[in-house]
């Protein structure tokens, strides 16, 4: 097996930027990170929609999968299942744990690029603040969270990553994860000052 490359690698391969749009909600504020993976359109289909494929880079799920059904992340976020397009659009209530008294809203896009590579595209939408970046306070927004689980998506694709799942392999190190979080932050920063929170 080829070693997990370090997280570092996939810096440079997001693209990172913000918009806005209308949510069961109301009005949002979005997060997008679009990177490109060396992997069928249907095999990362496949990984994103599958239980225990999705249970081998981010977190065990359970649920009801198919649309109007709900699933859970485990002590993560929960919600419903608003569309499923296969192989090209999941769309996702996102309901963080605790009362907090809205739901977010999670689209991912896939796109083939030719036989073997796929652009995925995904974007989280809220009416809260969930968005800001300030590194010298240590406040991290939503884009920040999702860098971490496609970098480990893009590994899974790659055949690297243990076949077990990630509760198995994954160990959390608190200072590896600080440094990320501030490049992260700080380039999330920087896309937030120029989209002017509009």
């Amino acid at each position: 097996m080829t070693e997990i490359a370090n997280q570092d690698t996939s810096l440079t391969a997001v693209e990172r930027s913000m918009g806005n749009r209308d949510i069961a909600e109301g009005a949002a504020r979005t997060a997008v990170l679009k990177r490109r993976y060396n992997a069928s359109v249907d095999d990362v289909w496949d990984a994103i929609t599958t239980p225990d494929r999705i249970n081998r880079f981010f977190l065990p799920v359970s649920g009801d999968f198919q649309v109007g059904g709900s699933y859970a992340f485990e002590g993560q976020a929960s919600g419903e299942i608003l569309a499923c397009d296969a192989p090209h659009l999941l769309r996702l209530q996102w309901t963080p744990p605790g009362d907090r008294g809205y739901s977010d809203q999670v689209e991912i896009r896939l796109t083939a690029d030719g036989p073997d590579a796929t652009w995925l595209e995904l974007e989280h939408a809220s009416v809260a603040d969930v968005f800001r970046n300030d590194p010298d306070t240590g406040c991290y927004g939503v884009g920040t969270g999702w860098e971490g689980p496609l970098h480990y998506l893009g590994e899974y694709l790659r055949g690297t990553l243990p076949d077990a799942p990630s509760t198995e392999w994954y160990t959390f190190d608190e200072a590896e994860e600080l440094r990320l979080a501030n490049f992260r932050g700080w380039e999330w920063a920087k896309i937030e000052a120029e989209h002017g929170g509009r």
